[in-house]
């Protein structure tokens, strides 16, 4: 697919996704692309993230790019700016919420715990937690109750091998029986077997906080352009940003994209797009 040069030369933010995206499965950002961030801030073009994972696991990426931009963590529940780690957004879990999440977590004896900032807390009783969790990079700490977290907790995390216990409690924090929620259930990606539910406040992904960001910085949504491969980024696909696939990205995601990289994240898919934009700024 090809795009009106115009539009790229008047880039001035690049949202990256991290996992499958930015990162290889090494977890390595491609050589090319680190020049190429290089090069396009100069022409003032602005990069940052929005990842499912915590703040604190985002800043070693984003002090190798030098990137000072606020950063999109916990699928759009939370921006902080960078290096400072100051909040420019925080979306909390009402108290009472959290409180009847652990109440079922106890009952149906599954494992849980509740995300923050930057950090993830789990009691002894949920203590495989840190090696079960798709949450790469992320700061766990073990407490003795989750009395004092539920005012801060931006994500509750439940994981289990029995599929209908997740279910049963999805459905009990839903509407009708919860309002304001949203639940995502996924299958681990590093643990067969399991599955992962997880709840947030409604209105909180990708999407909503690059809202808010680009509203931070005052930047138009179409001097913006957003790359990703996975379903938690398809509200970022959904908006008027530029909206770049890479070529391991899964079709719901390459069906709303402008543009579909001929590489994947091994193959530092990114840099082909960040080399699309250098040309055209290199044209103005």
């Amino acid at each position: 697919m090809r795009i009106d040069e115009n539009k790229l030369r008047s880039l001035r933010l690049v949202l990256f996704d991290l996992d499958g995206t930015l990162l290889n499965d090494n977890g390595e950002i491609g050589q090319e692309s680190i020049r190429l961030v290089t090069e396009l801030q100069k022409y003032g073009v602005q990069f940052s993230f929005a990842s499912g994972r915590l703040h604190s696991a985002l800043t070693q990426y984003a002090d190798q790019l030098h990137i000072h931009t606020p950063i999109i963590s916990l699928d759009g529940a939370c921006i902080k700016s960078h290096p400072d780690g100051r909040a420019i957004s925080t979306t909390f879990i009402p108290q009472e919420k959290v409180e009847k999440a652990v109440a079922y977590g106890d009952l149906y004896l599954m494992k849980y715990a509740l995300c923050h900032a930057d950090a993830i807390y789990f009691t002894e009783h949920n203590a495989t937690i840190p090696d079960l969790m798709d949450k790469f990079g992320a700061k766990f700490i073990e407490v003795d109750s989750y009395d004092g977290l539920f005012d801060k907790t931006l994500e509750i995390l439940f994981i289990s091998d029995y599929k209908e216990k997740l279910r049963y409690v999805r459905k009990k924090m839903s509407f009708p029986y919860t309002w304001g929620l949203v639940t995502s259930y996924s299958k681990s990606v590093t643990n067969e077997g399991l599955y992962f539910l997880e709840i947030r406040k409604k209105g909180s992904n990708k999407a909503s906080g690059l809202s808010k960001l680009i509203k931070y910085l005052r930047i138009n949504i179409r001097e913006t352009a957003v790359i990703g491969d996975w379903y938690n980024d398809i509200s970022l696909f959904e908006t008027d940003a530029i909206k770049v696939a890479l070529d391991n990205a899964v079709m719901d995601i390459k069906d709303r994209a402008d543009i579909i990289t001929h590489k994947n994240n091994n193959q530092d898919g990114v840099a082909e797009f960040l080399d699309m934009v250098l040309k055209a700024k290199m044209r103005k």
